[in-house]
């Protein structure tokens, strides 16, 4: 049995009941045969054991009080997964399908994002169960202000720094640093995804849907092609999802397509983004509410249906394996000939493969949806420095950051052994060896 073998039985053995986790874990050490085998030094060192179990999981109990005056108990964590180049760095979500399993595999995945943007940031990732929707702003706040109190002795600027990730956007994290300061009488830059006037970056709300379109856009040059008069289907309709219909547009795409979690719109004339955006972050109510506003849309209940819109490019910006088999056959039936995925893992093992297996332009998160990590590293920078960058200052940074990983996955692939555009293994390989070579000139930590 291969080195890698074995590190996948036992993974399994231990981890049985995490799917996710084990989905990822199974996805990047399977590309990684290539580089085992031409260092014998990372299988002396028991590399792989040590990278895929965390540093430290912290789990805790986070109580608040509703509207009502009654007591509620959510279950909060923080994955603290891998610091070898750097403090541990990923998002705070907020959703009732978060458990240890969903947050080990955000964080291992986190661990070879963070590596990608060339950046002296570890992985990391945390959250809690709890849902905000439907809350009122004062419940929200009592919820973060509780879940903080005993987060913040786990977390800070040179060791820890969240961010915002599903059910955590502006008015959280804005919550859960006023409570950080008050409890530790520091003003730090220990999140990220701050508002503008508390130590906030510019364009770190578009940078993961810009930071997609940016990759995406770069392979389409280097294969002679464009976003100009593409079709497009764009999954979900949060933040990642906005942002890159939004650049897809500019570039010259008609989105045709966008979803929520209860159904997706249609609109063969092209997505007025503006309109998604008063429904979803103005209004903070359903997609089906489009139609009003444009009466030649159509509206399907069931989200899953989007994936048999014909298309030339997707942009999979909701939640993990939202692709299955099933979706991957029909996609590629109906036309698609790239996916380039915004959310975190959303395609199954099978779809990868499939896609793989069709020879289209395929485009893993962890490479694609960097731009989000990216720009809150930059903005941990603007907050060591006490300064602050200009939008274009730090969009052309973040482009530059999305050139170099587009070099660094296609030449790692073509080094390995692989084709240029064998963009999975590429960038798995590339993440992988920037922490390799940390954690063996740290010795056995």
């Amino acid at each position: 049995m291969s080195y890698v073998d074995q590190v996948l039985a036992s993974v399994k053995e231990k981890n049985a009941h995490e799917p996710e986790f084990l989905q990822t874990t199974t996805e990047v050490l399977n590309s990684l045969r290539g580089v085992l085998e031409r260092h014998p030094e990372y299988q002396k060192a028991k590399l792989l054991e040590r990278l895929v179990e965390p540093e430290r999981i912290v789990s805790f109990r986070v109580p608040w009080v509703d509207d009502k005056g009654e007591y509620q108990i959510n279950r909060g964590y923080r994955v603290q997964f891998n610091s070898a180049i750097g403090p541990y760095k990923g998002g705070l979500r907020f959703h009732p399908s978060v458990n240890q399993g969903i947050l080990k595999f955000l964080g291992f995945e986190q661990i070879f994002k963070n590596s990608l943007t060339g950046l002296p940031i570890g992985g990391g990732k945390g959250g809690s169960d709890f849902d905000p929707k439907g809350k009122s702003d004062d419940e929200v706040m009592r919820f973060c202000q509780s879940f903080m109190t005993e987060l913040y002795r786990h977390i800070g600027p040179d060791c820890d720094v969240p961010a915002g990730d599903i059910g955590v956007g502006g008015r959280e994290i804005g919550y859960l640093y006023g409570q950080y300061k008050r409890i530790t009488g520091e003003y730090s830059g220990v999140l990220t995804g701050k508002g503008l006037t508390y130590g906030g970056s510019l364009a770190r709300t578009q940078a993961t849907g810009y930071g997609v379109v940016y990759l995406a856009n770069e392979i389409l040059t280097h294969k002679g092609k464009s976003f100009q008069g593409q079709k497009v289907v764009v999954s979900g309709s949060g933040n990642v999802a906005i942002y890159a219909a939004e650049k897809a547009i500019s570039l010259g795409a008609t989105v045709i397509a966008m979803c929520d979690s209860n159904g997706y719109i249609y609109d063969k004339d092209g997505v007025d983004i503006s309109v998604i955006q008063d429904i979803k972050e103005v209004r903070r109510a359903r997609i089906k509410e489009y139609i009003k506003a444009r009466p030649s849309a159509e509206y399907h209940e069931g989200f899953q249906g989007i994936w048999s819109v014909p298309c030339d490019i997707v942009l999979p910006c909701a939640t993990q394996n939202e692709i299955d088999l099933d979706a991957a056959k029909s996609l590629l039936k109906n036309g698609c000939w790239m996916v380039c995925e915004g959310a975190n893992m959303p395609s199954t093992l099978e779809a990868m493969d499939a896609f793989i297996e069709a020879g289209i332009l395929f485009v893993p998160s962890k490479a694609a949806n960097a731009g989000g990590v990216a720009v809150s590293a930059l903005e941990m920078s603007q907050n060591s420095l006490r300064l602050s960058w200009s939008f274009e200052d730090v969009d052309q940074r973040l482009q530059n950051i999305m050139k170099d990983i587009y070099k660094s996955m296609s030449s790692a692939a073509a080094e390995y052994g692989k084709t240029p555009e064998d963009y999975v293994s590429g960038a798995n390989v590339a993440a992988f060896l920037k922490v390799a070579n940390a954690m063996m000139a740290q010795g056995l930590v």
